[in-house]
């Protein structure tokens, strides 16, 4: 049995047949033996074109992004679509290949999400772009493809009920946030761990997980009260962290601290400093914030696979390092912050995103408008009834007579 091809497979051999005559045939087989369209690519496989176009951006990529084209191609796009020539390829043709996808992702029980599929479709149409840009598809076939939305995720609260529910089937929301005293239990609980500073900062402060084991000392201002997030720590697949910029332009950003954050820091600094000292040579002056025993840099899915540890150790509704980021949204937003502000604390390019995505209602905060709203209806109400009270009575009129008509009779009267 064959083995699957990789992005490190380079050479293929090009079969083609079903020609309905042997003109058609002779024709193919003239185009494959002229030098100068091979030259042009026009009779590349799409799967060479691929594993090319991979080898060239590969190395200017984040390592999260290189990873995922990396699978997307492995597993999906050369297997299924790597034999087609490219100046062949065809929207029909790759339509038929995602179809294929959910099939097989059907038939073997784990039905794919809407949400991969668009990101498998987004490796091929940027591959396909520069193919374009190169001249040698006229289109991209993979622009247009009838393929199911994927629904933002909307972030629930684990309510009293949802926390049964879960207790008692093991289902759990996609996307869940911890209320204020569900956070704040769990910092009690995570109080003693040497990474407590850390935690604190992805529960207040919404930090990505990269961004939050890049910061440097250099970021943090105790007297300003003040942290600068300018990079993030992300690990290629050969195990080499790398410091990467941050995920946006807007990501680049100063958050503000409160009094107690700065404290936790401080005694973080403490901590390793004391660290520093038992490592003795064997510690190495990163100047990170967060680090090992030693001094050297954490890795991102380290820092999951411990804050994962602790949740379930901890007896809470369980949650994913990344929800803490939506539950400091709404935190934020329980504690009256402005929207503005917490699209800048987030580091998003575009408050929508904030508004749409972030900022789950905590049942607090919906009560509190709730409440408010009533207010507004039952105080127009009141000022409508006092109103009615304090008119005064007025004599009741003659039937049939106007007012006009009895004042013009009485200024008559008086002459």
């Amino acid at each position: 049995m064959p083995r699957p091809a990789t992005v490190d497979d380079h050479r293929s051999r090009l079969r083609r047949g079903g020609y309905r005559t042997r003109k058609d045939a002779t024709e193919a087989l003239q185009r494959l033996r002229d030098r100068d369209r091979v030259r042009q690519g026009e009779l590349l496989t799409t799967g060479q074109w691929l594993l090319r176009w991979y080898s060239t951006v590969e190395p200017h990529l984040r390592p999260s992004t290189a990873r995922g084209y990396r699978k997307h191609l492995e597993q999906y796009l050369v297997p299924l679509l790597g034999h087609e020539l490219l100046c062949e390829l065809t929207n029909e043709g790759v339509q038929q290949a995602f179809s294929s996808i959910v099939r097989r992702h059907q038939s073997a029980g784990r039905p794919i999400s809407a949400g991969t599929l668009r990101r498998i479709q987004a490796t091929l149409r940027a591959a396909l772009n520069v193919a374009v840009r190169n001249e040698m598809l006229t289109t991209n076939p993979a622009r247009h493809l009838d393929l199911p939305r994927a629904p933002r995720p909307h972030p629930v609260v684990w309510t009293d009920g949802r926390v049964a529910e879960w207790e008692r089937t093991g289902e759990r929301p996609p996307v869940a946030v911890w209320t204020p005293a569900q956070t704040a239990a769990f910092l009690a609980y995570a109080s003693g761990h040497r990474l407590y500073a850390l935690y604190h900062l992805y529960a207040l402060r919404g930090l990505r997980r990269g961004e939050g084991v890049g910061l440097r000392w250099s970021d943090f201002d105790a007297s300003g009260r003040t942290l600068t997030v300018a990079r993030q720590l992300q690990q290629r697949e050969n195990g080499r962290l790398e410091a990467c910029p941050v995920k946006t332009r807007a990501g680049e950003r100063t958050i503000a601290l409160d009094g107690s954050t700065v404290r936790i820091l401080s005694t973080h600094r403490n901590q390793q400093r004391r660290e520093k000292l038992a490592a003795g040579i064997e510690w190495n002056e990163s100047g990170y914030v967060f680090t090992d025993v030693y001094g050297s840099p954490l890795r991102p899915d380290h820092v999951g696979h411990v804050f994962q540890g602790m949740v379930r150790r901890s007896g809470l509704p369980p949650v994913r390092l990344h929800d803490l980021r939506h539950g400091a949204a709404s935190l934020a937003l329980t504690g009256g912050s402005d929207l503005k502000v917490i699209q800048a604390q987030l580091g998003h390019s575009t408050i929508v995103t904030t508004a749409d995505t972030y900022t789950s209602v905590l049942p607090e905060t919906a009560h509190l408008s709730a409440e408010a709203t009533a207010r507004v209806v039952i105080d127009a109400a009141r000022m409508i009834s006092r109103g009615i009270r304090s008119q005064p009575k007025t004599r009741k009129r003659r039937s049939g007579i106007r007012p006009a008509a009895i004042a013009g009779r009485r200024i008559r009267s008086s002459e």
